[in-house]
C-alpha cells in the first residue's frame, strides 16, 4: 500500500526547486482523511533557509484540513534510504503518533520502514509543551 506514497513522492521530488544543493528531495503523506499530501524541497540564495520535502508535503497537509499523519515516504534520487533532517523529525513528529510509519525508498521503492517513535525516540511531547 506504501507504494502510491512512493510514487507520490517520487512525482513531487521531481518538481524541487534545489539549484544551490543539487539534491532533489520528494515526500509523500497519508494523513488521517486518506488523502495524499505531497511536497519537495525548495531552496533560496539564502542556503539553508528553504524548506524541505517533508516541510512542504506537512503544510498543503495542514492547509488542506488535515490534522495527523498516518504515514509517510521519503525518496532522494541521489541518496538511498534518505530518511528526514532532525527539524523534519519533529516536525512530523507533532503530527505524527509514535506507531506511524516513516517509508524510507531507493528508485524501486519502499526499502525499509520504521516507525516515528523509533526515527525521533526523544520527540517533544506536544501534549505536555503545547
Amino acid at each position: 500500500m506504501a507504494n502510491d506514497l512512493f510514487e507520490a513522492a517520487r512525482t513531487a521530488m521531481a518538481k524541487c526547486h534545489a539549484p544551490y544543493s543539487q539534491f532533489p528531495v520528494g515526500a509523500a503523506i497519508r494523513a488521517d482523511d486518506g488523502r495524499i499530501y505531497a511536497g519537495a524541497n525548495i531552496e533560496v540564495v539564502s542556503f539553508p533557509e528553504g524548506w524541505c520535502a517533508e516541510t512542504t508535503a506537512i503544510g498543503h497537509m495542514v492547509m488542506a484540513g488535515a490534522k495527523r499523519i498516518r504515514e509517510v515516504a521519503v525518496f532522494a534520487e541521489k541518496l538511498d534510504l534518505c530518511s528526514p533532517c532532525g527539524g523534519c523529525r519533529q516536525r512530523l513528529a507533532e503530527f505524527s503518533d509514535a506507531d506511524t510509519l516513516v517509508h524510507l525508498c531507493d528508485a524501486e521503492g519502499v526499502k525499509k520502514t520504521v516507525r516515528m517513535d523509533e526515527l525521533l525516540p526523544f520527540a517533544f511531547a506536544t501534549e505536555v509543551i503545547g
